[in-house]
């Protein structure tokens, strides 16, 4: 990724005017489509063709006049002392109404969701795809299968790879716990060393502030371009305290939209870049806790790092059009506020795609004819509840009838493999395997064959 260019300086183009004819059809000139729709920064907006009878230098003055009167400040400074700055064009607004009505409410959610055993298979998804893609984004080379396999097993993280993985899945899940409670240095202390845990070079560095003597810019792989230079170590003290009173909504004493602030809060971490390694994580670990406390509940099941993986580039050069352009946070919450309705909308559509995949099931059920009544009422229950266990009394007092009935209603579709069995003392316990619908699809397909 190529650093991009500062714009010109607002006072340079401000001392090339020299008539007061050519100010007054540049404060008249129109922001155009492309500029309103993007928030574009100087970069992309001197690859378009400006108004006629303008040059591109007096179009983005004329731009700048009109966003320095909406700008607001925040208490986030660079290292020179200068305040970081945002406003709302009319994209974000649009952004933040769709993500309050998707993450913020209830209606219109299918019922896999809100049914307190289905959800927690979209909850567990949730969390091993933020937990892999937010590590990828930080180097992780492991592949997802891999991934999956450690976190649904159980088994210890075998590299560096794997424990960055596996320590965002735990970080994810301590987020839920610790919602309620406001930011504190401490919290974002043990968000650091939970992402951290056993994968540093240094296990020292875990939980603490880096020190002046330790790496402090940030650039590429390669050591030939600097991105960021982030505030000296001596600063962060008082910079975390700053951070948390933001995240506290206790600055500054203007309203900040909730999704705003979670997304300042992600930039004023990464930026501040307080620790040796991990920022990045924590930074999104942070952006997470403030969605959840402000009520954001679907952010359960939402990850917004698969969504950032896609397109790393432009997660890059929204910090970076932040930088070179006076502070203005706008370009990294236009860009946020994206990811994040992306994210809803890839929520509901994977939602609408197991919907699908359940009604295809019980039509499966239907077409096989290889069950009884009884049985396709306990497949089409245990479709929707995963973690249902069934007994012989239970399924007997259910169809009243006799108990040898029901024992062998249970052991057929256990034969089937469309129920498992395990042992509790001397009861029978029949549980729901881990691909229910994917075994009645194969079994649909074998029937038909015969046929």
């Amino acid at each position: 990724m190529k650093k991009p260019p500062s714009p010109p300086s607002f006072q340079s183009l401000l001392s090339g005017i020299e008539k007061p004819e050519q100010m007054v059809r540049i404060l008249n000139l129109k922001n155009g489509a492309q500029s309103s729709k993007h928030y574009l920064h100087w970069d992309r907006l001197r690859r378009y063709r400006p108004p006629a009878g303008h040059t591109s230098e007096e179009w983005w003055l004329a731009l700048k006049m009109q966003r320095i009167g909406i700008l607001k400040p925040i208490t986030l400074t660079d290292t020179k002392g200068k305040p970081f700055q945002f406003c709302v064009p009319e994209t974000v607004l649009e952004n933040l109404h769709r993500i309050d009505m998707k993450a913020g409410g209830t209606l219109g959610l299918p019922e896999k969701i809100t049914n307190p055993q289905t959800r927690d298979q979209y909850l567990i998804r949730s969390l091993m795809e933020e937990a892999i893609t937010s590590s990828q984004l930080e180097g992780a080379a492991t592949t997802r299968e891999v991934a999956k396999e450690m976190i649904r097993s159980g088994r210890a993280p075998r590299d560096k790879d794997e424990q960055m993985i596996f320590n965002n899945y735990v970080t994810m899940q301590r987020i839920t716990a610790l919602k309620d409670h406001p930011l504190s240095p401490e919290m974002v202390f043990e968000i650091h060393r939970l992402v951290t845990d056993k994968s540093l070079d240094d296990s020292t560095a875990a939980g603490r502030f880096r020190t002046s003597e330790e790496k402090r810019v940030v650039g590429d792989q390669w050591g030939q371009e600097i991105y960021h230079e982030p505030p000296p170590a001596e600063e962060l003290t008082n910079r975390l305290r700053l951070m948390c009173d933001f995240a506290n909504a206790i600055s500054p004493d203007y309203f900040i939209h909730p999704v705003i602030r979670a997304i300042v809060l992600h930039f004023w971490l990464a930026y501040d870049h307080p620790f040796v390694d991990g920022n990045g994580r924590t930074a999104r670990a942070l952006f997470y806790w403030a969605m959840r406390r402000e009520g954001y509940w679907l952010f359960e099941f939402i990850s917004i790092s698969t969504i950032l993986r896609k397109a790393p580039i432009k997660y890059g050069l929204s910090f970076l059009y932040t930088e070179t352009d006076d502070n203005d946070l706008t370009y990294f919450i236009v860009a946020q506020t994206k990811v994040i309705d992306e994210a809803c909308k890839e929520l509901h559509n994977y939602v609408d795609r197991k919907t699908a995949e359940l009604l295809e099931s019980e039509s499966n059920i239907r077409a096989l004819n290889l069950f009884n009544h009884r049985q396709v009422a306990i497949i089409r229950h245990a479709l929707k509840h995963p973690y249902q266990q069934y007994t012989v009394e239970g399924h007997r007092n259910s169809h009243n009838i006799v108990y040898e009935t029901a024992r062998t209603d249970l052991l057929d579709l256990q034969k089937r493999e469309v129920l498992e069995l395990r042992k509790k003392g001397k009861q029978m316990v029949f549980t729901v395997p881990n691909d229910l619908a994917g075994i009645l699809k194969k079994m649909g397909k074998k029937t038909a064959k015969s046929e």
